[in-house]
């Protein structure tokens, strides 16, 4: 039966046009030999011993550049007398399994062949301490064993909370190291308080294990690397705030000031830990507050998950609409344990399923009150982690084509 009445479907619907979103372009030119200067530090250089065996830890999805950061980091190491090998550290992902999780790094290129050290993915833990708001801090236990740890990710803003801390190398030693256990038991605080409850589990693990350094890095608008840095552990949390900041500047913004309808090309857990960053489109189950300026969206609609999320379409409960060949992409399974992980059930939860993107579009103006056809505000992107091009109506561009941040096409 259809959905929608037959002169829902006669008429044509408004056409988009192609405008470019501009934003600071600045990014590495040698991304290798960036790292590689900060591996010369002797701050740094002196922290790894010979023969120390040392866990590299990886998994946080999307990072630029990531096979290239995690091989200089493992050949540095190797050139400085080490034994490393790498642990994963990414919580519930990869249905918070060890098969999950390898499958997870090696889609990031990360494997035992290409980085020439093992690769351990074992999810037990240990427990470390507890928290002043009583929460137990859990650890891998195979990174705990080793003689130096080093985290490797990106700093950014996170989906689910806001803080001087967000995501960066202290939430992988939380809840990336946690595995699943661990992430569940820190997901148990309330996300107003979860900054500092990673400050708080981040100093206890410092203090309890021989984490040396991190390795940290910044993307700009373009999803590219702007900055790379190796943190000692010394000044490692404070100079993690400072990063913080500095990684705001760089985020993309979606620049139409209202929309009715916005069509999403993709969710994915490599463009957000949320399936897309709800501090672009202002939708969330967690954050009561957002770092950048957000649109007026009436009805949104989702149209995919990206392979690489590995079926996890977390965040598609955020949505008003989206097609059925959502679900054949899906994993229930891995989106409902990383939902349940996160306590955010909210975001697993089923919106209206149309056939298609056309009937999709259409439902959705449907639900869009007190609007002409010809005066409708439709945007399309390809994800939030996409935003140098965006598809716009007529009446979206009368809106921006004055910003000098939009170049019409």
């Amino acid at each position: 039966m259809p959905l929608l009445l037959p002169d829902d479907y006669a008429y044509t619907l408004p056409k988009l046009r192609r405008v470019q979103q501009v934003f600071d372009h600045t990014s590495l030119d040698d991304v290798e030999g960036t790292l590689l200067k900060e591996w010369s530090r002797p701050e740094i250089r002196e922290k790894i011993k010979p023969g120390a065996r040392v866990a590299v830890a990886v998994g946080s999805r999307g990072i630029k550049n990531l096979q290239l950061i995690v091989k200089t980091t493992i050949d540095q190491l190797k050139e400085l007398g080490a034994e490393p090998f790498i642990v994963s550290a990414m919580g519930s992902h990869g249905n918070g399994t060890e098969e999950g999780q390898k499958e997870v790094l090696t889609g990031y290129g990360i494997t035992e062949e290409y980085m020439g050290v093992p690769v351990n993915t074992t999810v037990d833990v240990v427990e470390l301490g507890v928290t002043p708001s009583g929460k137990t801090v859990y650890f891998d236990r195979a990174a705990s064993e080793a003689d130096a740890i080093i985290p490797i990710n990106r700093i950014k803003l996170h989906t689910d909370f806001v803080g001087d801390l967000q995501s960066g190398i202290c939430k992988m030693l939380v809840i990336g190291l946690g595995n699943q256990v661990g992430c569940s038991s820190i997901h148990e605080e309330d996300p107003e308080f979860f900054a500092q409850i990673i400050e708080d589990a981040a100093t206890i693990i410092m203090e309890k294990t021989p984490v040396v350094c991190g390795v940290a890095t910044i993307e700009n608008a373009y999803d590219e690397t702007f900055h790379v840095e190796i943190l000692p552990r010394e000044n490692l949390i404070a100079r993690e705030k400072e990063l913080v900041k500095i990684a705001k500047t760089k985020m993309p913004v979606l620049i139409p000031p209202k929309i009715d309808v916005l069509l999403v090309g993709a969710i994915g857990k490599e463009i957000s830990g949320a399936g897309f960053d709800p501090n672009i489109l202002g939708r969330s189950s967690c954050l009561k507050e957002y770092m950048l300026p957000i649109p007026d969206i009436n009805q949104m609609v989702l149209l995919g998950v990206t392979p690489a999320s590995h079926g996890n379409a977390i965040g598609l409960g955020l949505f008003d609409v989206t097609v059925k060949e959502v679900f054949d992409q899906m994993d229930f399974e891995a989106t409902y344990a990383n939902s349940i992980a996160c306590r955010c059930i909210a975001d697993c939860k089923i919106p209206l399923v149309a056939k298609d993107e056309d009937e999709a579009e259409r439902v959705a103006i449907k639900c869009v009150r007190g609007v002409e056809l010809e005066d409708l505000r439709i945007v399309k992107i390809a994800n939030t982690l996409e935003l140098g091009y965006i598809e716009v109506s007529d009446k979206v561009l009368e809106d921006i084509k004055d910003d000098e941040r939009i170049v019409i096409q």
